[in-house]
C-alpha cells in the first residue's frame, strides 16, 4: 500500500502554476488545507485539489468603493 507524499510550498506553487507568495496568503486567508510541520507547511496535492475544484481558489468579486 503506498500513501500520497508530503509535498512543499514550492511543490504547491509549481503544480497550480502561482507564486508561493499566493500559496502563503491562501493558507491565510482562505483556508487552503496545509500542516504545518516545524517551521514548513506541508500539503498532500490530493486535498489542494479538492480545496480549488471548490472554489477555494477563485478570485473575490470587487467590490464598488461606497460613496
Amino acid at each position: 500500500m503506498s500513501t500520497e507524499p508530503w509535498v512543499s510550498v514550492e511543490d504547491v506553487a509549481k503544480h497550480l502554476s502561482v507564486a508561493k507568495d499566493s500559496v502563503y496568503r491562501w493558507i491565510e486567508h482562505r483556508g487552503l488545507p496545509a500542516h504545518k510541520v516545524g517551521r514548513l507547511w506541508k500539503f498532500k496535492l490530493s486535498e489542494v485539489d479538492e480545496w480549488v475544484r471548490a472554489g477555494g481558489a477563485a478570485e473575490e468579486e470587487k467590490k464598488e468603493p461606497a460613496r
